[in-house]
């Protein structure tokens, strides 16, 4: 019997009331006290017996106290065989096999079991399993569905897992063949129930139709902007494919810094590069992308000289050395001699660490009393000149455990440790070695900034490392003094820094529209004047261009009318309208206006501190020097590295994916992964 008006408990599938206070499983025969109405008997006994799962109610409902009627009782007792006959059919309904299964829970679609637990396939979580899937509900409403009412999450479509494939695709820079894999195909089969992964030609469309969409956003960026610096950058994949991938760089009305690739081209695999065919490409680009006309300048590695060739009929973009690349050189020409093979001997220190388990076994033991970093020794690599300072600093650190570890006799032979063993001499080069590589590696990282200025930063990190960091001190060895001496000689000549063109470098003038190095302290009082006098002709030059019959006429109103002058005096003999009208209306603010009067008020202004950002200073105040700010838009905008640096984490993970493209793709992939929205 049933009550009315509530819910029946699901615990009434599994057992039936055989008494006023007894019921039985209809699986097991098992008997239990029942009273009160309560459930929780027999809920227990399924989850610990059977492994079945009650789904919870709302509240659980009993059926009425169980009384046998009367005429009931009666018909039993006067037939017998009926009542051995409806016995033998609730035991035959017990044992049928075909009995009917509860339908399977929508949260298996989101987890699946491993042993004991419960792993969610959208963020990996972990939950224990008591043969409930209550806590996984729980998990999916409060995590993965935005409607808490929902008890299941909806199976991802087959256009949204498509969309991720193209995405992972251009993100992690993949052979679009990927597609084509028996793992992956098998993977997302498992994942996704019946998916099925469509061809590399459809996943290719999909990212062509993308790549068009980004160009189209990315023409009318461009087309709002008044300049662009262009960056070349020449690289080679694994089988000696050579490219060269054209950036550029640009600053927005709001004054907001950006980069974006535009195209990059496969150069022919056994030829030079040339200064014309290089040129012709660079043109090539800005023409396709129209910007032909607002290009200031192009940052190049110098890798072969190719953009420095005289008489290049481009040049007026000016170009300018990828300042990475330049101490790059300049350390490299420092690392000789003696240096070289200290840096030799402590790698082959650092070989052994990593290649001797009972050596690194025994490294870890000496840290761990010594109370020194847990962390492995760094090897040095001779594409970075950055992981020599690396390898010293870590040997430096460790340098008593190494020794502890070559002197102990149970992990390292004595004939090892005799040629392992670095000298107390060569200890204090190393020592006195690692803070001026220490001082280059920073220098790379402020110029390697993405998210501000850095072509500004150039002359004053240059001047900064040649007259303070790079000269040798009382203190230093031999070989340090001669590394200093080698390094500031290849700054001076790749930098020109005692040309007497210097101010005309681009680097330089952005130097001085930089607020924060306006007042060219580096420089010397006459290298100053030059510089000042630079800026005066840039922006009248820059007046020049932008003259109109608007602003010649504003002039003629400036020019004084005598006879109005005369005719104004002798009608009212009014001193202060003569004034005005023989000196012109506009006489107190026409210098105000004048190009001159900006410099130099640009010049006398407070100079901020150095953690400014100057494009948020000249945001503020780009009104007050008008044409200042259109000067600054023009130089601010020239990356200081043609891309992120090879020394940084960054650079080096994408040189490494991109060579791993196919011709083919190589253009859109690059594009994409790089011009991606964060």
């Amino acid at each position: 019997m049933k009550r009315a008006g509530t819910k029946r408990s699901s615990a009434w599938d599994y057992f039936e009331q055989v008494g006023a206070n007894l019921v039985r499983c209809k699986n097991c025969d098992a008997e239990l006290k029942y009273s009160g109405g309560a459930t929780s008997a027999m809920i227990s006994h399924m989850v610990a017996k059977h492994h079945v799962s009650v789904p919870p109610r709302d509240r659980d409902e009993a059926p009425a106290a169980w009384t046998a009627p009367a005429d009931a009782e009666e018909e039993r007792a006067s037939n017998p065989e009926a009542t051995q006959q409806d016995a033998a059919a609730a035991a035959a309904e017990r044992d049928t096999p075909e009995r009917k299964r509860n339908k399977r829970s929508s949260v298996w679609d989101v987890f699946v079991r491993v042993d004991e637990e419960v792993h969610c396939k959208l963020c990996d979580t972990r939950l224990k399993y008591m043969s409930s899937t209550t806590s996984m509900i729980y998990h999916i409403r409060n995590k993965h569905t935005e409607s808490p009412q929902s008890n299941s999450v909806a199976a991802p479509t087959h256009a949204e897992v498509t969309e991720l494939i193209r995405r992972m695709i251009e993100r992690d820079l993949l052979p679009i063949g990927v597609v084509e894999g028996e793992g992956f195909r098998e993977l997302l089969a498992h994942v996704v129930h019946k998916y099925s992964v469509p061809p590399a030609g459809e996943i290719r469309r999909s990212i062509e139709c993308h790549y068009q969409e980004k160009a189209a956003d990315l023409r009318l960026q461009l087309a709002k902007v008044d300049q662009v610096a262009l960056t070349a950058d020449f690289w080679t994949t694994v089988p000696l494919q050579k490219y060269a991938t054209v950036s550029c760089s640009f600053i927005t009305e709001d004054w907001q810094g950006k980069s974006a690739v535009l195209q990059t081209h496969q150069l022919s695999s056994g030829g030079r590069l040339t200064a014309e065919g290089v040129s012709e490409m660079l043109c090539g680009a800005a023409q396709a992308w129209g910007i032909e006309g607002k290009v200031s300048a192009c940052v190049h590695n110098n890798r072969e000289g190719v953009l420095s060739a005289p008489g290049d009929a481009h040049a007026a973009w000016g170009y300018v050395s990828c300042f990475a690349r330049v101490l790059q050189l300049a350390a490299s020409d420092g690392l000789s001699g003696d240096v070289l093979r200290i840096v030799g001997a402590a790698g082959r220190l650092v070989r052994h660490f990593g290649h001797s388990p009972p050596a690194g076994e025994a490294l870890e033991q000496k840290q761990a009393q010594m109370c020194l970093p847990q962390r492995k020794l760094v090897r040095s690599d001779k594409a970075r000149w950055d992981t020599v300072c690396d390898m010293f600093q870590c040997l430096l650190e460790q340098r008593w455990a190494i020794k502890a570890v070559l002197s102990d006799r149970t992990v390292t032979s004595k004939y090892e440790a005799q040629a392992l063993e670095i000298g107390d001499d060569c200890w204090q080069v190393i020592e006195n070695f690692a803070p001026v590589l220490a001082t280059l590696k920073w220098a790379t990282t402020v110029i390697s900034a993405e998210t501000e200025v850095s072509i500004s930063n150039i002359y004053p990190i240059t001047f900064s490392l040649i007259h303070t960091h790079l000269v040798p001190k009382e203190s230093d060895v031999e070989q340090v003094s001669s590394f200093k001496l080698k390094v500031q000689k290849s700054l001076k000549e790749h930098m020109e820094v005692d040309s007497g063109d210097l101010a005309s470098k681009p680097a330089l003038i952005a130097s001085m529209l930089d607020p924060r190095h306006k007042h060219l302290s580096f420089l010397t009082p006459t290298g100053r004047l030059a510089a000042k006098a630079k800026l005066h002709e840039l922006v009248s030059h820059l007046d020049a261009a932008a003259a109109n019959p608007k602003d010649e006429e504003q002039e003629i109103l400036v020019t004084p009318d005598v006879s109005r002058a005369a005719g104004a005096t002798a009608a009212t003999g009014d001193t202060k309208n003569t004034m005005m009208l023989l000196l012109g209306d506009n006489y107190s603010s026409s210098y105000a206006t004048d190009a001159e009067a900006q410099v130099d008020y640009y010049l006398r202004d407070i100079v901020p501190s150095l953690d400014i950002n100057p494009l948020d200073w000249w945001r503020l105040n780009g009104p007050r020097f008008p044409k200042l700010a259109a000067l600054a838009r023009r130089y601010l905008c020239i990356p200081a590295v043609s891309l992120p640096s090879l020394l940084s984490d960054a650079g080096q993970r994408f040189a490494t994916m991109r060579t791993r493209l196919s011709p083919e793709d190589v253009n859109m992939l690059v594009f994409m992964h790089v011009n991606a929205s964060p």
